[in-house]
Parts: C-alpha cells; sequence; structure tokens
C-alpha cells in the first residue's frame, strides 16, 4: 500500500542547521534541505565510491568500512542526536543475531525490532503531539527495521529452513552464515540507503561490495550468442541522468502543486458543505495526485544514488539494454497508467510490498491479506489514518479480486471492449487509489471522518455489497517451485 516519503521530507527542527539561510531564502522547511542537501553529498560520495573505490582497487574492508562511516555521518547530519535511536537498535538486534537460536532468530528479530520502532511512533504520538514540529527519526529506523527482519528470515532459511520448505525464492536468497559485525553495519548503516532506502537484500548487497553483483547478472546472459567474446562492463551513467532528470520534474511538480492542492482543502468548509458530489471525487482525486511527486523525489533520487555507486544493476532487457532497476522504488509510468488495485501497488514502494511478502504474508498460516494490511500499517507508524488506508485496503482489495475474476474475461474477446474496459477500470482504480490513500495524508481521525462522512462512505459501502453479493472464485495457487509441505505458510 502507500508508503511515506522519508522521514526527512515531514516537519522538524533538530538536526543541521547551517543550511537554515538557505531555507528561508528558498521558503522550503530546514529539513527538506537538509534532506535534498544531504542526497546529494551521496550522490556526490557514490560517483566517487564506484571510481575510486572500485572492487579492484580496495578490499571489501575498506569498502564496508567507508560505506559506514559516511552513513553514520549523513545521519548524524541529518537527525542529529536523535541518530542514537537508529544505532541502539542496529547494535541490538545484532546482539540478538549472534546469540539466538537458528529456529528462533527470526522470531526475535522481528520483535524487537518492530517492537523498537513501535514503541518511537508511540513517543512522537502521545509525547511530541503527532510530530508536527519535531524530529521525525522514524524513516531511518523504518528502513532499517525492513533490513533486520528481512535479513533475520533469510540467515533462517539458509541456515534452518528445510530446501522443500522454501520458496525458489527463498532458497535463492537464503543466507548460509551469519554475517560478521562489520558485515551487518555496512548493510544497515551504509550511505546509500541509511536516510532513505530502499532495503535490499543481504547476498545483493554483499556481492556489490565484493565486486560480484555485476558479473553475476551479467551471468545469466550468453554474450557468446551475441557476438561479445568477454563480458561487457555496463556504465550506469545512463540510467543515474535519466532518474535525476525525473527527480528534478517531481520536485518541481511537489513544490507547486503541493501548494496549489494542500491536503487540508479536504476538510475545507466549501469542500465539506458547499460542494456536490462529483466536484468533491474530483478535488479528492487532484489533491491525492498533488501529494505523490514527493514520493516520486525521494524514492527515484535513491535509486540514482544507489545506482551511481555502481548497486541495481539487473540484467539486460529484450534489446540487449543495461536494466538498473534491481533497487527501484516504484514505476511511475505503471503507476499513473494502472487499470487494477492490484497493478498500482505492485508499482507503488516495490520493496516496501517485496518485505512484507518475505516476512508476513509467505509466512503466516492465516489470513495473509489481512495481516499483511495489518503490518504495514504497524511499520507505518501509530497514526490513525494508516490504519483507515491500510483496513479500507482489504474490503478494496478482495472487491477488486472479485470483480476482476467475474467479469474481465467478458472484455477480452475484441479490441474496442478491451480499451473501453481499460479506461473504465484506469477511472476506477485511480478514484479508487485516492479514496482509500486519503487518510494516509490526513493522519487524525477527525478529518478522515469528516472527508468520508461528505462522500457517504460510498466506496466502503460499494466494497462491501460486492464481497456480499459477487462469488469470489478460488485463487490459483502461486507458489512455484514449493513442495506440498511449504503450501502450509508455516510461521517457522
Amino acid at each position: 500500500m502507500a508508503a511515506r516519503p522519508p522521514a526527512s521530507l515531514s516537519y522538524r527542527t533538530t538536526g543541521s542547521t547551517c543550511l537554515h539561510p538557505l531555507s528561508q531564502l528558498l521558503g522550503i522547511p530546514l529539513d527538506q534541505v537538509n534532506f535534498v542537501a544531504c542526497q546529494l553529498f551521496a550522490l556526490s560520495a557514490a560517483f566517487w565510491f564506484r571510481i575510486y573505490l572500485h572492487p579492484g582497487k580496495a578490499s571489501p574492508e575498506v569498502r564496508h568500512t567507508l560505506a559506514t562511516i559516511l552513513g553514520i555521518y549523513f545521519v548524524v547530519f541529518c537527525f542529529g542526536w536523535y541518530a542514537v535511536h537508529l544505532f541502539v537498535l542496529v547494535l541490538m538486534c545484532y546482539g540478538v543475531m549472534v546469540t539466538a537460536s537458528v529456529s528462533n532468530i527470526h522470531r526475535y528479530s522481528f520483535f524487537v525490532a518492530m517492537g523498537y520502532l513501535t514503541i518511537c511512533h508511540i513517543s512522537r504520538i502521545y509525547i511530541f503531539h503527532y510530530g508536527i514540529l519535531t524530529t521525525d527519526f522514524s524513516g531511518p529506523l523504518m528502513i532499517v527495521t525492513q533490513k533486520i527482519t528481512t535479513l533475520a528470515f533469510q540467515v533462517h532459511d539458509g541456515l534452518g529452513g528445510k530446501a522443500e520448505d522454501l520458496s525458489a525464492e527463498q532458497h535463492r536468497l537464503a543466507v548460509k552464515t551469519k554475517p560478521s559485525l562489520l558485515e551487518y553495519l555496512s548493510y544497515h548503516l551504509n550511505f546509500m540507503s541509511v536516510i532513505a532506502g530502499p532495503c535490499n537484500n543481504f547476498k545483493d548487497y554483499v556481492a556489490f561490495i565484493e565486486g560480484r553483483h555485476i558479473h553475476m547478472k551479467l551471468l545469466e546472459v550468453n554474450w557468446t550468442q551475441r557476438g561479445f567474446q568477454s563480458l561487457p562492463e555496463p556504465s550506469p551513467t545512463g540510467a543515474v541522468i535519466q532518474k535525476l532528470c525525473m527527480t528534478l520534474m517531481s520536485l518541481l511538480l511537489f513544490l507547486t502543486l503541493s501548494k496549489s492542492f494542500p491536503v487540508t482543502f479536504l476538510i475545507d468548509d466549501w469542500f465539506v458543505h458547499k460542494a456536490n458530489f462529483l466536484s468533491r471525487l474530483w478535488y479528492l482525486y487532484v489533491v491525492m495526485q498533488a501529494a505523490k511527486p514527493k514520493y516520486y523525489f525521494a524514492w527515484t533520487l535513491a535509486d540514482a544514488v544507489h545506482n551511481a555507486a555502481g548497486f541495481g544493476f539487473n540484467g539486460m532487457d529484450a534489446n540487449g539494454k543495461s536494466r538498473w532497476d534491481l533497487l527501484s522504488n516504484l514505476n511511475i509510468w505503471k503507476i499513473e497508467t494502472a487499470t487494477s488495485f492490484k497493478m498500482y501497488l505492485e508499482n507503488w514502494n516495490i520493496q516496501t510490498s517485496t518485505w512484507l511478502k518475505c516476512v508476513c504474508y509467505e509466512r503466516v498460516p492465516w489470513y495473509p491479506t489481512v495481516l499483511t494490511f495489518l503490518l504495514s500499517a504497524l511499520w507505518h507508524g501509530v497514526y490513525p489514518g494508516y490504519y483507515f488506508t491500510f483496513l479500507t485496503g482489504v474490503p478494496v482489495t478482495l472487491a477488486a479480486r472479485a470483480v476482476r475474476k467475474n467479469y474481465r474475461h467478458h472484455f477480452l474477446s475484441s479490441k474496442a471492449r478491451k480499451i473501453a474496459y481499460d479506461v473504465v477500470t484506469w477511472a476506477v482504480t485511480q478514484l479508487t487509489v485516492s479514496y482509500t490513500a486519503a487518510p494516509f495524508v490526513m493522519l487524525a481521525v477527525e478529518p478522515t471522518i469528516s472527508l468520508y462522512k461528505s462522500v457517504f462512505f460510498f466506496l466502503h459501502i460499494i466494497c462491501l455489497l460486492i464481497i456480499l453479493f459477487l462469488p469470489i472464485k478460488p485463487r490459483q495457487p502461486q507458489r512455484q517451485s514449493q513442495s506440498p509441505n511449504s503450501v502450509k505458510k508455516k510461521a517457522d
């Protein structure tokens, strides 16, 4: 589902103040200036890291060490003494990693990381009153929590999981040995992802540090048949430039649209009491569209930072072009043209969706959809708006699945019908996402109820009617390369 932008894009007053004059000049909150400055420093450091600390020039230990030192500096720059929370959590969970039994390492790591994160979320709500003018240090904690739990499950799969109980993907990503302290710190605190993420797999990260990352992906292609005598050396420069252009465009849209169409408009007296129903739906869509460029900006810039360091290569496409989307967190084109709720979610905050699948959806024995939405809400925080969004997402998902399976095949018989179906489902999907995600950005109960009352809870009612009266066809098994034992979805 939706996810917050990095914490540095929310209001706060603590951290580096050396950029305060620039913040006043541009009329942009200091935290946002700090975030952009920090990520631009990280981008410069990434180019330097790839060129001067190339695996052929520096040992893995040196690369691990400098990536960690830079990451620690950046997080202290952005969050001041609040960065201590990040270091405490990482060190606590490394203690769990080295002391817990293999059969319980994933459970203990999960509860420690999620517990600490939740305590920090709660402190910001009840101590700092919604954190409007306080330091939001939860963003890096959220990213680190994903990494801690992902690695713990992968270590459990590698050292304690039975091969016949693992999916092909779980088997590929299983970690056969516990990481050293340096590897653990580097994986969680490296300068590329410590501020804005995204989460990535430990084996991919270590392969990048050791210089095997690109080579491993290239070996998946038969280069002899393509006329190459040796493996090519793909450059990320083109991908980085393209992503920086998208970042700049997203930043400009964010600075203009967020002021023209603020979220507070959804609780304005005219919107709630005077606008007609269709006008309310239109403005709901426009306001939620205006809220998206900040996510596009933060995630695309983070992706560019990784690529500039040489991390994120994902093989070659059908045309022989290099793909640098291994760590991409969104696909903007597919988001904006999505014709189903499922398609939208699959291309929004991709790495978080992968994490939820890894630690929850594929692991729980009952109600995987409901529990995955609940975990996503808890991970985001304890603002009531998050739970409105994710609990609304459950009936929306079930209703969308039922409609698609019962009616989509009727529109595939001709091109004209398919186009008409795509146009209607695109409009419905975009409006549905706007309706579902609105509480996520409004945070509190009162404005959420006010908004939903103004549109008569129409989507909730429609979804419940569909679930009650439209037959839901059984889903086809999705897991591949698994034994019957693994389909039991053991919590182990």
